[in-house]
């Protein structure tokens, strides 16, 4: 007898377990359940500044799930689910299932400040939020919040030609990503570029003040801004597990193969709180990359497979105004040994923190056509990852720590990062195809791919 998948949520991590299915030559029926039509969150900037069209948002039509075999359940929600094998949607349709992904993502958290309900203040986590906000064309933008999430849709605001000043009430921006001097220099830069912010700033209300946005602080001061977005952070989805006995903390327990304490129900993605890499704990790292590889790594499970996950690894990457700002592992480094090296002029940081003679944790910035950087991002991602020994090469990264490079070689981290390959085996690409017959290509493509040089 075939089993019945069920895939709740439409996200990376449900595509990736759907097509992995697949991949491993299950044919048993897939119900996905998806309050929203498939698309990817992480293009929403790229959409919002013109880049790509909103079909291109999309990342699944009905003959990809067509071909698959996957019937769709769209624009529905599931409200609870019974290990046992039956999920309840919204509109009370039941749906029985044999072994169930719950993939349902994290929502945007809004903090409790009065008016923050009010008009012409929005989230900008969902496409719908997108569309609202592009609908406001410009003007004054206060974004509450200076995290990876505002970052996220920082360019966008700007080649809108929105004013935006970013509010944080922590001491420094992206206080969950980079350091305090990173961030220092990320805050002088983009200040530069026109960018205001507000740190150390508790927000008490959101008024109505003429047709625009009053946001009021703690200590007496106003900012007055046409729009307000708030950008503080994100909750798991975790709803629909109320009252079924599956173990939850901050998201839902995780072991290595992506199940629950429920055997046949498994969960991915930003919902997933499961093993990282380093550690004994379980975390949640809502990340694109995290999501793809549960997705698979339950996908391969739900298809009878024995497939184990060695872990998450946090990290961070964005652009802004053409800076890259990115951080892997133990970024902040407490306690650790640390090597740094910058260029405040242009500017240029690198940190690498160490626990003796392994790499733990970096934080990078630095231009995004910088080819040496971005091959060096990709090499010290790869030394945090296999958790190797450097040895010697320890030492010699204390005096040349832009030589990356030498180091990884040495320590033979490509061959281990074979052999950690998840499933064993590479992906099989999706096939995402761009309808545009002239597609705007990124403006550093042939930074990458050319062998021309200037003047020939």
């Amino acid at each position: 007898m075939k089993t019945t998948h069920l895939i709740i949520g439409a996200g990376p991590a449900g595509m990736a377990a759907i097509d992995t299915i697949r991949e491993f030559g299950d044919t048993s029926p897939i119900t996905l359940v998806s309050s929203e039509t498939p698309y990817s969150r992480m293009v929403l900037p790229y959409f919002m500044d013109g880049t790509i069209p909103e079909q291109n948002v999309f990342t699944a039509t009905d003959d990809y799930l067509r071909e698959r075999n996957v019937e769709p359940i769209l624009g529905r929600t599931v409200t609870s689910l019974d290990p046992g094998g039956k999920a309840v949607c919204d509109d009370g349709t039941e749906i029985e299932f044999d072994d169930a992904l719950i993939a349902t993502g994290s929502s945007a958290s809004r903090p409790p400040i009065p008016g923050i309900d009010g008009e012409s203040v929005f989230n900008l986590w969902t496409l719908d939020d997108a569309r609202a906000v592009l609908a406001q064309k410009g003007g004054e933008i206060a974004v509450i919040g200076a995290g990876f999430i505002a970052f996220t849709c920082l360019d966008a605001l700007i080649r809108l030609g929105a004013r935006v000043t970013l509010v944080e009430v922590e001491d420094r921006i992206l206080p969950r990503m980079i350091d305090e001097h990173g961030a220092s220099l990320v805050r002088s830069f983009l200040e530069s570029k026109g960018v205001s912010f507000r740190v150390g700033a508790q927000v008490s209300s959101i008024e109505d003040a003429g047709g625009r946005k009053e946001i009021n602080f703690a200590d007496g001061d106003v900012l007055e801004a046409d729009v307000v977005i708030t950008a503080t952070g994100i909750s798991p989805n975790l709803g629909l597990v109320d009252g079924s006995g599956i173990e939850t903390d901050f998201g839902i327990l995780v072991d290595d193969h992506m199940r629950t304490n429920a055997g046949n129900v498994f969960a991915a993605g930003d919902i997933a709180q499961g093993p990282v890499i380093g550690s004994d704990r379980k975390e949640v790292h809502a990340i694109q990359p995290t999501a793809l590889e549960h997705g698979r790594i339950a996908g391969a499970n739900m298809a009878g497979g024995d497939a184990a996950y060695w872990g998450s690894l946090l990290m961070n990457v964005v652009d802004v105004q053409k800076l890259q700002i990115a951080s892997f592992g133990d970024w902040l480094g407490e306690g650790a040994e640390v090597r740094t090296v910058e260029n405040d002029s242009r500017p240029v940081y690198r940190k690498l923190i160490f626990q003796g003679e392994v790499l733990t944790g970096a934080v990078f910035l630095g231009r995004p056509d910088d080819v040496a950087l971005l091959n060096d991002m990709g090499m010290t991602k790869g030394l945090i990852q296999t958790g190797l020994h450097l040895g010697e090469w320890r030492k010699y990264l204390d005096r040349y720590p832009l030589d990356i490079r030498r180091p990884y070689v040495a320590s033979k981290a490509a061959e281990k990062l074979l052999e950690m390959q998840l499933l064993n085996k590479p992906s099989i690409p999706r096939g995402y195809r761009q309808p545009d017959p002239d597609p705007k290509y990124w403006e550093y493509h042939d930074v990458f791919v050319s062998t021309i040089t200037e003047g020939e």
